[in-house]
């Protein structure tokens, strides 16, 4: 296979036609100089207004304008001298300039601080004369619904204020967990498929597990969690402890379960999460068919836990240059319509991505950008098919930050993690969709339907049974029970047979995976990774069965923003989140593919 690969050049030697154009942003760092000044003087003017919220209308439209302006004006600082710092990471100017902007971050939100406090200090009857005495308040409405729907599980200020202090002694077990995993931890060294030498560690183990040498899968998977075996009892601890603190604000907060609290952040029922578990495991049936497919594939009488990551289709060698991949990804996001194709061609004319690795130049991918800019896209572009699809999911976030910026006050020109990654995704869906019918051969068509089974069983199924994890620890805690890291272990298999089926061994050293997942650590967060990517399925399905009406929906949902609760902005494109519906769809389209796939094997 030939190799895609590009050697990176210094920035400078970059054509600029592939850097992107932060110009557009600030003309130059004197530019940003003069709106660091004029956010040090709005953050000093802001403060002023303390213990003032209550006199009047007026007085409360005059705070919550200023905080849009300060808060404008520092995203703009922060980002620029940010996305300076990534353009090359080497450059000192950029990284004084990111310290600075780091530091204006911190000292803008202690100047805002007192807002929230002191707009729950207001009857709910106040709050609705002061939107009634004063037409520039009425925009505000949602995100003061927002903040006073949460009154009953705020706490007095002087508790609120001891709760604050607990900060650092909250974030405790997972800074133990961080050290132990990714500075502590030593995994041994294996021999790989040519028989050299190769340490463990977290960055090798995935490519190690992709390779063709079972051996080396096997060798891989044993060292590894045999490592975290040695250190279950610690990580059952570090584990328990975050449990403990997020079961212990939710109580404080008058919440029925730590999964009330956590979901309220955004108003979203707690049924969603329900319905997600229950719906994934009433369809397990594809996903076992799919094992046993991959069982068969690879040729094997017995498929273990470390060969679920082995390519099970050759890869073929698909070498897309940039201009190309912008063609194709056009080309796949067309059923969006013209107005939607036409600001996609608009930014990718305009220089809203940078899209070669240079020196220096910071790492993966990210679409970003403020209020007051166009979206930027940074990209490491290299000549492969993957890269395709992150410039076409990027593009995703883009537009829809484009479309919310567009459409939108400040106030709600962004949108939460749980509407994320749906616009990205459903880029992704769509472009899959074209690619599909538009391949010349059999090996390119499986090899497109590997990619996208495997990322559907990554991010719908295991994350799924991530959560359903999480779901069990904690609601064993609650019930006063103990973490140990036996329970944890047993737990954790139990779900492994459970979602993948007979077709595969359950291998023991797969129980004590949970001891490596840090998102574990992050308080019920990766059920949306699954819910997002249901409904990015459902969605670019409506969008091709559907035509105009699904596109004029969907559109609707970008234009939205964060106006409306996430689960409501998702119901304007047609998909209500807390039914099954979404799922079924994503799982049946699923189930679709493995057929397919089942009659080219």
């Amino acid at each position: 296979m030939e190799n895609n690969l590009r050697k990176p050049k210094e920035r400078k030697d970059v054509d600029t036609k592939y850097l992107w154009n932060l110009e557009t942003l600030y003309v130059n760092d004197d530019a940003w100089e003069d709106d660091f000044k004029k956010a040090k003087e709005l953050s000093k003017k802001i403060k002023k207004y303390k213990e003032q919220i209550e006199n009047s209308s007026k007085t409360l439209l005059e705070v919550l304008t200023l905080q849009d302006e300060l808060s404008r004006i520092t995203g703009n600082i922060y980002t620029y001298a940010k996305m300076k710092q990534d353009e090359d990471t080497r450059n000192s100017t950029y990284q004084a300039l990111t310290d600075r902007a780091t530091g204006l971050m911190v000292e803008v939100e202690e100047s805002l601080s007192f807002i929230v406090p002191e707009l729950l200090m207001l009857d709910e009857e106040k709050i609705n004369r002061y939107l009634n005495e004063t037409k520039g308040l009425a925009v505000y409405s949602h995100y003061l619904d927002n903040i006073m729907r949460r009154k009953n599980h705020i706490l007095t200020p002087r508790e609120e204020a001891i709760l604050a202090q607990t900060g650092d002694i909250a974030t405790v077990s997972e800074n133990t967990f961080g050290m132990l995993n990714n500075a502590d931890l030593k995994f041994p060294t294996i021999k790989d498929e040519n028989g050299h030498e190769v340490e463990i560690t977290h960055g090798s183990y995935i490519p190690l597990m992709e390779s063709k040498d079972r051996k080396v899968r096997q060798d891989a998977f044993k060292a590894l969690y045999d490592t975290y075996y040695s250190y279950k009892n610690t990580f059952a601890s570090t584990l328990s402890g975050n449990v403990k603190k997020n079961i212990f604000y939710s109580k404080l907060r008058n919440y029925n379960s730590a999964l009330e609290a956590s979901l309220d952040a955004n108003n979203i029922p707690t049924e969603v999460y329900h319905n997600l578990i229950k719906t994934v495991g009433d369809n397990l049936s594809s996903l076992h068919k799919y094992v046993a497919l991959r069982k068969k594939a690879l040729g094997l009488d017995e498929l273990h836990m470390y060969d679920l990551y082995t390519p099970i289709v050759k890869d073929i060698d698909m070498k897309i240059h940039y201009e190309e991949g912008e063609q194709i990804v056009l080309k796949g996001l067309a059923k969006l319509g013209d107005e939607y194709v036409n600001i996609v061609n608009e930014g990718l004319n305009s220089r809203w991505v940078d899209v070669y690795e240079n020196r220096g130049k910071r790492s993966g991918a990210y679409s970003w950008g403020t209020y007051d800019s166009n979206p930027f896209i940074l990209l490491n572009y290299q000549d492969t098919l993957d890269n395709v699809f992150t410039l076409a999911h990027e593009l995703g976030h883009s537009l829809h930050s484009y479309y919310s910026k567009k459409n939108q006050p400040y106030i709600y020109g962004g949108y939460s993690i749980f509407l994320a990654e749906v616009a990205s995704t459903t880029n992704e869906a769509l472009l899959m969709d074209y690619l599909l019918k538009n391949v010349k051969t059999k090996e390119e068509k499986l090899y497109l339907l590997n990619h996208y089974l495997e990322q559907f069983r990554g991010t719908v199924y295991r994350q799924t049974m991530f959560a359903e994890f999480e779901l069990a620890i904690h609601q064993h805690v609650e019930k006063g029970e103990s973490l140990t890291a036996d329970w944890l272990c047993e737990t954790y298999k139990a779900l492994n047979v459970k979602y993948y089926g007979s077709d595969i061994i359950i291998d023991d050293d797969i129980a004590i995976e949970w001891a490596r997942i840090p998102h574990f650590y992050y308080n019920f967060y990766v059920f949306q990774y699954a819910t997002g990517f249901s409904a990015a399925t459902a969605l670019s399905q409506k969008i091709i069965d559907e035509g105009e009406s699904a596109i004029q929906k969907y559109i609707g949902y970008l234009k939205s923003g964060s106006s409306d609760y996430p689960i409501n902005v998702l119901k304007k494109a047609g998909l209500d989140m807390t039914t099954p519906e979404p799922i079924e769809e994503a799982l049946k389209l699923f189930g679709e593919l493995v057929d397919k796939m089942e009659e080219l094997i």
